[in-house]
């Protein structure tokens, strides 16, 4: 691919039983998206099929059998369907390993594509986690599956909703596990992993409120002593090697701090703690990307939806945002 002509994007459909077809289908109505990049779908042709006739837009879907047969073209979804799924197989909204099975094998086969440079950025739909677990699959993030899959060290998962941004020192970790993780080595290498990146992408110096772990930043150790034992050791460092790092921030505050502009992105030390945060902001466009992988990876920020599976009434905007993220990183290497 020359420098000029616009990259392949690869969308994995999801759990097959859930929202991630239509979702997509939805999303790749929109004209502006063939504009910068030539999106295709990783899934199953007649799940895509389905979908599209559910919606009802007038859309069709057309068969590739390699990333060169993409068309790109408005109004067509090319489906690359590597043969693992009948979709009469499957009920939707239900859990399966089945589909929990094929929407894995999707990952890695986009995975696989990225890793290859044939594809510059990829995008996921929801798979659902107890039926990759069914399926016999460990590692049943998206994060941890390309994580194993490419031998990359360092990761973390990123959200963002318009101007919030949120790394997570530990995402897929039970809350007692997560607090375990909260240590000066993994919040030092937390935080020169999300200085490096915000670097990369066009921010100059950026600026990263460090989030405490226990209410009121422990309120002088009356409420634990992570804050002064692992936090402020690792924010100290890393200013010493000329990071802009500030904290450790009472939760109840930074992240209020970053949407009113005093910073570009906040270190959470846990899933939900940056999650919620997110989610209350702006659910609709909230989207999460990776940092540390060698290649681009973002995702809608929802779940499989079981429960409206199939009805056609899912609301595909943080796929839009999903999409539109991941093609400006991969055209210009600059985040919105």
């Amino acid at each position: 691919m020359t420098k000029n002509e616009k990259p392949f994007v690869a969308i994995t459909m999801g759990d097959p039983a859930g929202i991630g077809a239509e979702v997509t289908a939805k999303a790749l109505m929109a004209n502006n998206i063939y504009q910068k990049c030539r999106p295709f779908v990783i899934g199953n042709l007649a799940a895509m099929d389905d979908a599209c006739h559910k919606i009802g837009e007038g859309s069709a879907t057309n068969l590739v059998q390699n990333v060169d047969d993409v068309r790109g073209d408005s109004g067509t979804v090319d489906v690359l369907d590597i043969g693992n799924l009948n979709y009469g197989d499957i009920d939707t909204g239900k859990v399966s390993p089945i589909a929990g099975k094929a929407a894995v094998e999707w990952v890695l086969k986009a995975g696989e594509l990225a890793r290859d440079g044939q594809v510059r950025a990829i995008i996921t739909a929801p798979i659902n986690k107890e039926a990759a677990s069914l399926a016999g699959y460990r590692d049943i993030g998206h994060m941890e599956i390309f994580q194993n899959q490419t031998g990359a060290k360092e990761v973390a998962t990123m959200l963002m909703a318009d101007q919030l941004r949120v790394v997570h020192l530990a995402t897929h970790r039970a809350l007692r596990v997560a607090c375990d993780y909260v240590t000066t080595e993994n919040v030092l290498a937390k935080t020169m992993l999300t200085h490096d990146h915000f670097t990369r992408w066009g921010f100059s110096s950026p600026r990263i409120g460090i989030s405490a772990l226990n209410p009121h930043a422990s309120d002088g150790g009356l409420l634990g002593d992570e804050e002064e034992k692992q936090i402020l050791p690792a924010i100290e460092t890393a200013q010493s090697m000329g990071v802009d790092a500030t904290g450790p921030i009472p939760p109840d505050t930074v992240f209020n701090q970053a949407i009113n502009g005093k910073f570009d992105v906040v270190l959470a030390m846990y899933h939900d703690q940056g999650h919620i945060a997110i989610k209350v902001h702006n659910w609709s466009k909230s989207v999460s990307v990776n940092l540390g992988l060698p290649f681009i990876r973002t995702s809608v920020d929802h779940g499989t939806a079981f429960d409206i599976a199939g009805k056609g009434i899912a609301d595909h905007e943080s796929m839009l945002e999903a999409i539109a993220v991941a093609v400006d990183l991969a055209s210009d290497n600059k985040l919105r």
